[in-house]
């Protein structure tokens, strides 16, 4: 589509075709919430969707752009939070150093990125199955180092009273506040991925996905491109991360442990990898099905801990019948809708 200026044909931008209606929409939803849910709905339920979407778009970045499918995701944003309590403040004076924000939130990020392009470093050199397993091995390692090392990470115990700070006089951990804190950050870090994936580095990504050799043959240098999406991604892991433990005030190894990493694989694999919305859907039906199955299950006269048996049907039932989780359903859906009204298939007219 044009817009026609002074007798000119100009080109809208790539963007502003993609904001369709439901968009519009589904902005006025978000930005007017506060307004009629209460304060659990909005820090509980909405900010932790935000965050675990932000920790799964990065995976999502890596698998659907780049063909890698990485579970240090959720490592790299504990690392995130780890440093925020260690440069920032704590209950844990006698280790968190007290640095003011403007200078520990860049490092938390630094350091999370750095951590992360070092794991990615190694992992490239891997590809399918042995990626996840490199991955999931240093997820691992990353959980035990945190909780037997007591004179950075406090060990079993790690951070807590860890709470961001009060700029222009709000306390940014109440429930509005929080709430479109996290919502901005997600709207940031969901319009860099669609960015950068339609930039030269993101379009050569995926060629590298789709054919490495080809793109070697073509001058790209294949392993840096790779290594690239890792810091990346880990940028946006990070900031995640650091969301996370503000919202828990707290930070400890099971923030990081192996069920934690399954999660951000089942979030995004339930949303769909193939898009940046993706993950945030996936986020928001882990989030509800972990709020409200428990009490579900009770009034049924079941253990309230059996919801996870209800998140890993979902996640089968899902799998089974989209690849693409629900997204791909949504496109069937369209598809067959779209078929049934075709005069030539003896559809609707």
């Amino acid at each position: 589509m044009a817009l026609v200026e002074q007798g000119k044909t100009v080109a809208q931008p790539w963007w502003f075709e993609r904001i369709t209606a439901p968009w519009w929409v589904l902005a006025a939803v978000l930005l007017t919430m506060p307004v009629w849910v209460n304060d659990f709905i909005l820090f509980q339920v909405m900010g932790w969707t935000f965050i675990l979407g932000m920790i799964a778009l990065s995976m999502m970045f890596l698998a659907g752009y780049g063909g890698m499918v990485s579970l240090i995701q959720m490592s790299v944003a504990a690392m995130g939070g780890y440093m925020v309590a260690i440069f920032g403040t704590s209950g844990m004076g006698e280790i968190s150093m007290g640095l003011s924000w403007w200078l520990y939130i860049p490092i938390a990020i630094v350091i999370a990125a750095i951590f992360g392009t070092i794991v990615g470093a190694l992992a490239v050199r891997t590809e399918g199955i042995y990626t996840i397993m490199i991955t999931l091995a240093i997820a691992a390692a990353f959980f035990y180092f945190t909780r037997q090392n007591y004179t950075i990470f406090n060990g079993y115990s790690g951070f807590n009273l860890v709470v961001p700070p009060m700029l222009f006089g709000v306390d940014w951990r109440q429930p509005m506040p929080f709430y479109y804190l996290s919502l901005g950050c997600a709207v940031l870090c969901y319009l860099a991925v669609v960015y950068v994936a339609r930039a030269p580095f993101g379009l050569a990504l995926q060629g590298v996905r789709d054919n490495p050799r080809r793109m070697a043959a073509l001058g790209f240098n294949v392993t840096a491109h790779r290594v690239a999406a890792y810091t990346f991604a880990s940028v946006i892991a990070a900031i995640g991360g650091i969301l996370l433990v503000w919202q828990n005030a707290q930070i400890a190894p099971g923030t990081a442990g192996i069920p934690a990493v399954i999660d951000i694989l089942v979030i995004a694999v339930v949303g769909g990898i193939s898009r940046p919305i993706g993950p945030f859907i996936g986020a928001l039906i882990y989030v509800l099905l972990r709020t409200f199955s428990p009490d579900v299950l009770m009034a049924f006269g079941l253990s309230g801990e059996r919801f996870k048996l209800l998140i890993g049907l979902g996640f089968l039932t899902v799998v089974f019948f989209s690849p693409d989780g629900v997204l791909g359903l949504w496109d069937r859906w369209q598809a067959r809708r779209a078929r049934s009204r075709d005069p030539l298939t003896g559809g609707e007219t």
